[in-house]
């Protein structure tokens, strides 16, 4: 099959693994060597998942292949391994002792050169010779750690400095001091030698990067338990009977058959059966959910104890499975505000810390305390200066953050976002499908008196009879429940968030809301009084109107009723709790909208019910909160809400809606559950507090660190120890996110 390349000028997007990045000044090199490729719009590199998400156009009389290929170029010409994807998916996956076998050689040669340190502090003088220091620490200086040099190297070459520069500088001073110590020593006399300075300090950075990457691993987890969901192989139902095909070869409309406790392979819905299916990976509800002829299935739902036939309905990157891992994915890839800011410090940071050390070098030496001891203090500083932690601290704490988000039903689209969402003060609900179960009922029709109900009933269905609208399958419904065929309707025209007009039987009826229709010139009439009494009771009113040659006669009520969504008003109320002020916004009159607001626990009086908006004004009365100098977070799962959660500083769909309010939205609820709303906002907190935390701790070793070794006391060994455990604090600190839970 020939698929289509890319022409000039489309804009397109590549998702490129990056191996050998060590620090966050690795990450500021990657970008600006891939953004000088012509044709980069963006170019955005994640040291915590070692990957870049870059946006290219393609060049005129150039190809997307050839983009990618001097893409993946300028990856390798900074000094760095392109990788695909793919591969950095299965490298991810593997063994907890992966690439743990330098690290144990290294412990070996290195174990002897401390044993005399520790003897010291006993009072023991283990001290060996100079030439069996010399055997073990060598291997470990330029074996073990020829992967510093080499990285150093293409730093410098790119004139740039990282962690590789910084360690190779300090271990090659401290063994090129050592050799000349013992070369230059007189034959009876043994010098103190810093072989073991060099050899445990690689030794030290290669242990705690080890450590590191076994955090990584465990930090895209989330990722590698989705992909997991997608099974291999579907059972095609064709005219011979089952075959089993692989998924990918799938197509839209085949029929398919899902045993008993099996995967369901692509989205679809039920033709034949009925079962349970669990859902729980995917929208994080714990109990399976039954599912018959004509519901819908996810892809990478459990089965239940049911065989069932369904025909697909969406394959490969349109499943809702497929758009989850991307949008998890695009999350993580993504940087928060914050790093912007930490990028700026990582790109200076290597430059100051080598004018520090060689500042502490010239210090000393002019305090008269000779060469050896002022290069060791200059080693020291070089070592506890690495940037690695600074690199994962945003990073990380987002990955872990998306991650445990997403198996609990919350989809978190960008970092901005989950960083933005803990300032949230305000959140603004839509009322429809949000906090009421989005179902209502026809809980009365009231005609004129002298008018046929039936008749009238009939009109009423007949304009609604191609409407998606809640209501109008209301209106539907209730037609059917009295045994009432909707009329032939003729010349229909929708009036957005107002109503509908259109012929039925050769007569002009306009069915919509009273405030519509009274704006239209029509007048209630007889019916007024009881159209007050549905209202304070807290039914929504519509009213059905004939067009005569006497004027617009308003000749039906039509009166519906919703019911709250369970657990809204527990939601609400947690949400009070937590000092957040709510607002429902509603297209219902005011009094059927704060009779359904008082159900759910808010006040009317206090200004948290907003009535009778129109779905075009939901935006402007979003800014309008905005404006007060509020935060607004606004929750939504309709077409009509789309514009309101483009306009909030976050926006939150409900998953059960619309593709649209979710493309919309910032964070998407995979269940209709006001709760996710609490426990989205709970888990933005506990990231960015994870975020600021890292950040205090990597900024403070550091600003700790380097007086300290600065000024002697520190030694190489200590600082080396110090800097291998700031990145490993920061990612363990990070991880303590996983063991988040939904709150009460």
């Amino acid at each position: 099959m020939d698929i289509a390349e890319p022409a000039s000028g489309d804009c397109c997007e590549l998702d490129l693994g990056i191996g050998g990045m060590t620090c966050a000044s690795c990450v500021s090199r990657v970008e600006r060597a891939l953004r000088k490729v012509p044709g980069v719009q963006q170019a955005t590199v994640n040291l915590a998942t070692e990957s870049a998400r870059i946006v290219y156009t393609v060049p005129p009389g150039q190809d997307a292949q050839a983009v990618e290929a001097l893409l993946r170029r300028a990856v390798r010409n900074a000094g760095y391994e392109p990788r695909s994807a793919e591969a950095q998916l299965q490298a991810e996956d593997a063994s907890p002792w992966a690439g743990f076998g330098p690290v144990a050689l290294g412990l070996l040669l290195s174990a002897p050169l401390v044993l005399p340190m520790l003897g010291e502090l006993a009072g023991r003088h283990w001290m060996l010779p100079a030439w069996l220091q010399f055997v073990l620490a060598t291997p470990v200086q330029f074996v073990l750690g020829a992967r510093f040099y080499k990285a150093g190297w293409h730093a410098l070459k790119a004139r740039a400095g990282n962690m590789d520069l910084l360690v190779a500088l300090g271990t090659s001073a401290s063994w090129s001091l050592s050799l000349w110590l013992w070369l230059t020593a007189p034959p009876e006399q043994m010098p103190h030698l810093y072989f073991e300075a060099s050899a445990v300090v690689i030794t030290l950075v290669l242990l705690g990067k080890w450590l590191e990457a076994r955090a990584k691993r465990q930090t895209t987890a989330a990722i590698r338990a989705l992909h997991a969901l997608r099974p291999e192989v579907a059972h095609l139902l064709g005219p011979q009977g089952e075959a089993d095909v692989p998924v990918a070869e799938v197509l839209v409309g085949d029929r398919l058959v899902v045993r008993p406790g099996e995967r369901i392979p692509v989205d679809g819905r039920v033709l034949e059966g009925q079962t349970q299916v669990d859902e729980s990976m995917l929208t994080g509800e714990p109990l399976p959910v039954a599912r018959g002829p004509g519901d819908a299935l996810t892809g990478g739902a459990i089965n239940g104890d049911g065989r069932i036939v369904m025909q697909v309905t969406a394959v490969g990157a349109q499943t809702v499975l497929a758009q989850i891992i991307r949008l998890v994915e695009d999350a993580q890839a993504a940087k928060a505000p914050i790093q912007r800011l930490v990028d700026r410090v990582a790109a200076v940071f290597v430059p100051v810390v080598l004018a520090i050390a060689l500042l502490t070098l010239m210090a000393w030496l002019a305090a008269g305390a000779g060469l050896e001891a002022s290069l060791i203090h200059a080693v020291a500083v070089l070592v506890i200066a690495c940037p690695c932690a600074l690199g994962l601290a945003t990073p990380a704490a987002i990955m872990v953050g998306t991650g445990v988000a997403a198996k609990n039903g919350i989809l978190i689209k960008d970092a901005q976002a989950l960083e933005i969402a803990h300032k949230v003060d305000t959140v603004a609900f839509d009322k429809t499908g949000t906090l009421t179960v989005g179902q209502p009922r026809l809980t009365a029709f009231e005609p004129l008196a002298e008018r046929d109900a039936a008749a009238l009933l009939c009109a009423a269905a007949g304009l609604q009879s191609a409407s998606t609208h809640p209501l109008a399958r209301a209106v539907l419904q209730a037609a059917q429940e009295r045994g009432v065929q909707p009329g032939a309707a003729a010349a229909v025209q929708a009036v957005p968030g107002r109503g509908m007009e259109g012929e039925v039987d050769g007569r002009r009826y306009l069915l919509g809301s009273l405030r519509w229709l009274q704006e239209l010139g029509a007048d209630l009439g007889a019916l007024a009084e009881r159209a007050q009494a549905l209202q304070q009771q807290g039914a929504t009113v519509s009213a059905l109107a004939e067009r005569s040659a006497q004027g617009l006669v308003i000749c039906a009520l039509l009166a519906f009723g919703d019911a709250p969504k369970p657990g809204a008003r527990a939601a609400i109320a947690a949400l009070k709790a937590r000092g957040l002020r709510t607002v429902m916004l509603s297209g219902d009159n005011r009094g059927a909208a704060e009779a359904m607001a008082r159900q759910l626990g808010l006040d009317p009086d206090a200004g948290e019910v907003i009535a009778e908006v129109l779905p075009g004004d939901k935006a402007a009365h979003v800014r309008a909160l905005q404006a007060g100098g509020h935060v607004v977070a606004m929750v939504g799962d309709g077409v009509n809400d789309a514009p309101a959660l483009a306009a909030a500083d976050v926006g939150l769909a409900m998953g059960n809606g619309t593709d649209v309010a979710m493309h919309a939205a910032g964070i998407t609820l995979m269940r209709g559950d006001p709760h996710l709303v609490v426990a989205a906002l709970d888990i933005s907190r506990r990231t960015v507090r994870k975020i600021r935390e890292n950040l205090f701790w990597a900024f403070a070793y550091n600003v700790a660190g380097i007086p300290l070794a600065a000024l002697g006391y520190l030694s190489p060994v200590v600082a080396g120890a110090a800097m291998a455990l700031s990145s490993v604090s920061v990612m363990t600190n990070a991880l303590l996110l996983k063991r988040w839970r939904m709150p009460e």
